[in-house]
């Protein structure tokens, strides 16, 4: 499977005020729109890597939804992130035939663009955050992503994502799910045990960026790590940026960007 980065999702308490904010830190944003039959809305940073970075808020609580009580429970931050599918329902039912039971799907998405554009789209969940879940256009991509050249264009330099690094609670479980989602052409990377830090650690190498999985040696392993965890769960906690001269203060470094 050959996947590359679609979207990287940050919770936001007020998107308004996030919009000024990210825009004051050099980042061009545009409006997303509202997403149909739920009570959130986005913002979107496109990036010339032909990703984006979505700050989603919500208008009313929305307990069923997974991403609304980590926001609730834990505040702003890394959500999770996206692969981009042609076929995510194919490739659901493949992950599935190799073992993946925790992913799920396929879920309809629509969004409403303010300028009143209807946007369609399908994914697969997960039911664990420690892999990607996976997103595949109905209507065509750049009515969800648009591909305006300007506004690629940031002030502070940036223009994809290098890496993103995920926490995870058993870093043998997570490398066989994502085993099981990236098929037999993935070939298991060796694990790097560092024991002065704490951290048992593995990078991925995907289209365009690399994914790298983070677990704790030990109970009394990486202490900044287990404190993730043990606030908002396993789930992204780390996206760098590439292109990029910004050294910023808040919010970006509170969500979880890093130049």
């Amino acid at each position: 499977m050959n996947l590359s980065l679609d979207h990287v999702v940050i919770a936001v308490d007020d998107l308004s005020r996030s919009i000024e904010q990210y825009r004051a830190l050099g980042f061009t944003v545009q409006p997303g729109g509202d997403h149909q039959g739920r009570s959130s809305h986005n913002a979107l940073i496109l990036l010339a890597d032909g990703s984006y970075l979505e700050l989603k808020a919500w208008r009313s609580p929305a307990p069923e939804e997974r991403w609304w009580a980590t926001l609730d429970k834990s505040g702003e931050g890394l959500l999770d992130f996206a692969l981009l599918s042609a076929d995510p329902v194919g490739e659901l039912a493949a992950a599935r035939a190799r073992g993946l039971d925790t992913l799920r799907g396929p879920v309809p998405g629509e969004r409403l663009r303010p300028d009143g554009q209807q946007v369609r789209w399908t994914t697969a969940r997960h039911d664990t955050g420690d892999v990607p879940f996976l997103c595949g256009d109905i209507t065509p991509r750049n009515l969800r992503v648009p591909d305006d050249a300007a506004l690629l264009q940031h002030a502070n330099g940036a223009t994809g994502v290098a890496r993103i690094t995920v926490a995870v609670q058993d870093l043998d479980a997570t490398l066989a799910r994502w085993s099981a989602l990236l098929g037999p052409d993935f070939t298991l990377p060796a694990i790097n045990d560092d024991a002065q830090l704490g951290i048992r650690s593995v990078r991925i190498a995907l289209t365009g960026f690399d994914v790298v999985l983070q677990g704790l040696t030990s109970e009394n392993g990486n202490m900044a790590l287990a404190k993730h965890l043990a606030l908002r769960g396993e789930g992204a906690h780390e996206v760098v940026l590439r292109g990029t001269s910004g050294h910023w203060a808040s919010p970006a470094s509170e969500h979880g960007l890093r130049a």
